[in-house]
């Protein structure tokens, strides 16, 4: 497996390389420890020689001139010029409006916050992007569900039909008050419910009473 990664510490790139090499001695790696050093890597690939992986941090110099600012940047690069590479994000941001952004731009196959990472889940991240599925740390996780909650509350039907199921309506009843079909409607009520994690109407109901919503 050819990994590419992409840190602007040379200590976390020696230690990424040993976890990796100590669970597969059959990869070969590439570093960029900066945008502009990253964008001639990826803008050299030829010949159908590409990467299988990318471990990217997203604090890393900028390359103004090219207009690649982070490790973001980079990511998206290499979605357009090496697609088939699987992404995994590291950030020490711990905002949430930062992750979000991030999972939003990239979708990468591995995402995790740096205050989390170990040798242990470092491979399990790798292992399971390796299989083109997704691995969000716990952190990740919970920043981008309190930003979907706000996301779906920032919408007008749903704060409509949140305030009359509150108010007693049945779900087959909501489509006359708020004119939209009832398997809209129904649809948009679960999504709620998987964003707030509560197993039925009344929960959700409670819950973002409780939280301010309506």
């Amino acid at each position: 497996m050819n990994i590419f990664i992409v840190d602007d510490h040379p200590m976390t790139v020696d230690g990424y390389k040993n976890v990796i090499y100590n669970f597969s001695n059959t990869c070969s790696f590439t570093v960029a420890y900066d945008c502009k050093t990253a964008y001639a890597k990826i803008m050299n690939l030829k010949g159908g020689k590409y990467f299988d992986m990318a471990i990217i941090d997203k604090g890393i110099p900028e390359y103004a001139e090219q207009k690649i600012h982070s490790g973001v940047d980079i990511a998206l690069l290499l979605r357009e010029i090496n697609p088939q590479c699987k992404i995994v994000m590291i950030t020490a941001h711990t905002e949430f409006l930062v992750i979000y952004d991030i999972y939003k731009k990239i979708r990468p196959e591995g995402f995790i916050s740096k205050g989390e990472l170990t040798p242990n889940n470092l491979l399990d991240v790798i292992q399971v992007a390796q299989k083109s599925e997704n691995y969000l740390s716990p952190f990740v996780k919970d920043c981008i569900k309190e930003i979907w909650k706000k996301d779906l509350m920032v919408d007008d039907y749903n704060r409509q039909i949140l305030f009359y199921m509150s108010k007693g309506y049945k779900l087959k009843e909501l489509e006359d008050v708020v004119f939209l079909a009832t398997s809209t409607i129904q649809r948009r009520v679960l999504n709620m419910k998987q964003a707030f994690d509560v197993p039925d109407d009344s929960s959700l109901i409670k819950t973002v009473i409780s939280q301010g919503f309506i």
